[in-house]
């Protein structure tokens, strides 16, 4: 039997094919996953040795600017400033304690419509104990609650979105690894030693002025079409800034509804 040789023209032909078939089953993969966590090998994440070096500090400067220690947490996301805010809460009211520059994130301004559209959500969010992964391929992370009520009414797909390390986005908020041990260590410590149940995080486009939105908003088509979206997330941004309390948000009827203090403000605005 006799046997063909491949020459080196060919060998380099049938190699670059099958790297692009390889990248293209990992690029389906990552559509179909907005974020492939589960595949990726767990070879970074951070010790308990880091994290607990890092609690120190972070106590240290909690208690200089006058924080207790594993206080109730805030969060407040802009993506066109790339800022990611953590405030803690000092009596009644809660105050900035970090403020930290988004490594990467996906896509543009405007929500997350579907699965596999590498877009970056907006919105109000909630993160639980059981969302915290300290396994995570991606150093540390923890799920936003995407989709939640008011994405599933209106039938927008995806799921896994998440804030982690690694500064690689498909869809999430990507930090630095060390900006992210921050970030966990006092998400973790305010849900599982502080008596927290539920830390808020409103993902905003911008922040939320007069101003901003009259120059952001109408800057492209693209974002125009998000203005009557947009006017739901108003009042949630207005509502902390007026009183520095995270308000109690619902979704009624497939509506943003903001409350505080048991008195609603604004009304349900219809998507546009």
């Amino acid at each position: 039997m006799s046997h063909m040789s491949l020459g080196p023209r060919t060998k380099m032909a049938l190699f670059l094919v099958g790297t692009g078939a390889v990248l293209l089953i990992v690029l389906g993969g990552l559509a179909l996953n907005d974020h492939a966590d589960e595949g990726r090998p767990h070879t970074r994440a951070a010790s308990k040795q880091t994290m607990k070096k890092v609690r120190q500090r972070l106590h240290l400067a909690m208690r200089r600017a006058g924080f207790q220690p594993n206080a109730h947490l805030f969060i407040r996301v802009f993506k066109h400033s790339r800022t990611f805010e953590v405030f803690a809460k000092r009596g009644a009211t809660y105050a900035l304690f970090r403020s930290y520059r988004i490594c990467t994130f996906s896509g543009g301004l405007g929500p997350k419509l579907r699965r596999g559209d590498y877009q970056t959500p907006e919105g109000f969010y909630l993160v639980t104990k059981r969302r915290l992964n300290p396994h995570s391929s991606y150093h540390l992370s923890f799920n936003v609650g995407y989709p939640n009520r008011y994405d599933r009414a209106h039938k927008r797909t995806g799921s896994a979105i998440m804030v982690h390390g690694d500064c690689v986005s498909a869809g999430c908020l990507a930090m630095t690894d060390r900006k992210i041990r921050e970030i966990y260590a006092l998400t973790e410590d305010a849900l599982t030693r502080g008596g927290q149940t539920r830390v808020p995080i409103h993902i905003f486009p911008f922040r939320m002025t007069a101003r901003r939105r009259a120059k952001l908003s109408a800057a492209t088509p693209d974002r125009a079409k998000w203005r009557g979206f947009w006017d739901e997330l108003q009042p949630g941004y207005d509502a902390f800034e007026q009183t520095h309390v995270p308000p109690r948000i619902r979704v009624r009827g497939g509506r943003y509804v903001v409350q505080r203090r048991g008195k609603r403000l604004g009304q349900p605005l219809a998507l546009r």
